[in-house]
Parts: structure tokens; sequence; C-alpha cells
């Protein structure tokens, strides 16, 4: 029961995920990404503080050392896919940050010492395959696949670095929530991602690589109120508390479907629309879903 409870959890953060999506799109035009992504993850920090300040006086030195670990992997993966973004297109972007599902198995086997099951790899491959139509937008997926091979730049360098970060943070969730207080931790990661944009922030501004701006209206502080309290405190507080009774490899596989809700708020949003070849991408990824679940129940 808690298998399915963990799943259900973590669906439900991917659509939280899914949401910021097109308030972000909109919100960088009055705030630069580094100064927004300090704002969202200090202000979370702030908001939940009271809810786990007796938590931190008694946690001990181990939970804090655990929750910094995945504070680190949890800034530089946002931070190399914020970076990443302004240096690649955003349809690269989001095909090679999805391709963190297929790094969760290897990362598995290297740190937890744990061989993924062969319906796992192939829910991976579904998975992946969905990605790519979903990404192409449209393209023929050769084509897709051959623009993304060609003119690889600094850019998609850092996305791939963040899916390989964000891999490496969903796998250290399964390994830490097993031994330590989760609550303790989530304010530890929120405050590390937190003060780490704005340093970064500072250190961009100063070298000239990211101008900073900031314009004060309801577009920018409906963004960082939604992203600080839905998609940092109660989606993070989700993910430490359930994730550890899901696989990591299920996981990544259940967080591969933010993008199909990000399409869809897009296309309220937005005005976006998704490609008939998209929608197949879409199904291909709950296909891959669906055999990971069925084969993992029989597995049972």
């Amino acid at each position: 029961m808690k298998k399915y409870t963990g799943e259900i959890a973590l669906l439900f953060n991917t659509l939280i995920w899914g949401g910021t999506f097109a308030l972000i799109k909109n919100a960088f035009n009055d705030i630069s990404p580094l100064l927004f992504l300090g704002l969202r993850f200090s202000i979370a920090a702030l908001i939940f503080l009271p809810f786990v300040f007796a938590s931190l006086k008694k946690t001990n030195k181990q939970t804090l050392i655990a929750g910094s670990v995945l504070g680190f992997f949890y800034f530089t993966g946002f931070a190399s896919q914020t970076l990443g973004l302004n240096l690649t297109t955003a349809t690269k972007s989001g095909f090679i940050t999805g391709t963190f599902v297929v790094f969760i198995p290897i990362l598995q086997l290297i740190i937890e010492k744990r061989k993924p099951k062969w319906f796992n790899i192939l829910s991976v491959f579904l998975v992946l395959i969905g990605l790519i139509m979903l990404s192409s937008k449209g393209e023929d997926a050769i084509d897709f696949m051959k623009q993304l091979g060609s003119d690889f730049n600094l850019g998609d360098l850092l996305t791939f670095l963040c899916a390989l970060l964000f891999a490496f943070q969903v796998v250290y969730v399964d390994v830490f929530t097993k031994k330590y207080e989760y609550l303790p931790m989530v304010f530890v990661q929120l405050l590390i991602t937190g003060i780490g944009g704005f340093i970064l922030s500072f250190i961009f501004s100063i070298s000239t690589l990211e101008t900073v701006k900031f314009t004060f209206n309801t577009t920018v502080v409906t963004s960082v109120l939604y992203t600080a309290i839905f998609a940092s405190i109660i989606a993070t507080v989700v993910q430490l508390k359930f994730q550890k009774f899901v696989s990591p490899t299920k996981a990544g596989i259940i967080f591969s479907i933010e993008p199909i809700f990000a399409a869809v708020f897009a296309y309220f949003l937005l005005s976006e629309k998704i490609s008939n070849f998209g929608l197949i991408g879409c199904v291909l990824i709950f296909i891959g879903l669906i055999v990971s679940e069925i084969f993992s129940v029989k597995d049972e």
C-alpha cells in the first residue's frame, strides 16, 4: 500500500512541477533567472522554517550533512539547467534534461549496488523515445536527433550536467530518507539552493555574464510564490517523504511525465500547441510507466 501511496504522491509532484514552466517562462521577461532561483528557494526556506524549527534543534550532524549533499545536487542541477537554457534551444534543453531517467538506474547500480530489472530498462527506453518525440515539436524524429548531435555547445553540456545532477539527487534521496528524518533535510536543501542562487547571481552580475533585472509586478510575485510554496516546499516535502517507498528508477519514470503536464499548462496558459507527433510521445511515456508498474507488481 505504501508503494502505491508513494507513486501517487510523486505523480502529484510532476503535476506541480509541470505548472511551473509557463509561469517561469513569463516571469523571465521581468527577472533574471539566477535572481529568480535565489528568491524562490530563499522565500521557501523562510516560510518553511517555523514548521521545521523544532526538528532542526534536535537534529544530528549526519542529517544536516545528508541535507547538504541533497542541497548541493539540487542547487547545481537547477543552476546548470538555468545557465544552459540561455545558451541552447528550449527544445534541446527539454529533451536533454529528461535524459536524467537514463542515468538513474546506472547511478543506482554504482551507489546502491542494485541492478535494474529488465522491465525497468524497457520502460526507460520507451520513456526516452517518448521524450524525443515530445521534444521534437512535430519535426521528424531522425532530423531532431541529427540536430541534437550537431552544433553541440556549452549550453547542451551544462544541460547534460543538469540531468546527471538531478539523477544523483533522486538516488541519494532514496539513500538518505531511509536513514534520517526528512524535514530537516528539506529545509537544508531549500536553504542551500536559495543562498547559492543569490551568490551565483552576484558573481555573474559583477562578471557581466548576466544582467540583473527585477521588475516588481503581478507576474513575478505570482511565479515566485507559486514556485516557492508549491514547487519548492510542498514538492520537496512530498519527494523526501514518499520516494523512499518507490525505487529510484520508478521515481525517474514517474518524473518523466512532467513534460506532459508542462505541455498541457503551456497549451492553456501560453496557447502553445502540441503536435500529433508529440502526442505519440506522450503515449509512449505513459506506456513506459505502465510497463514498469505491471511488471514490478508481478516481480514482488
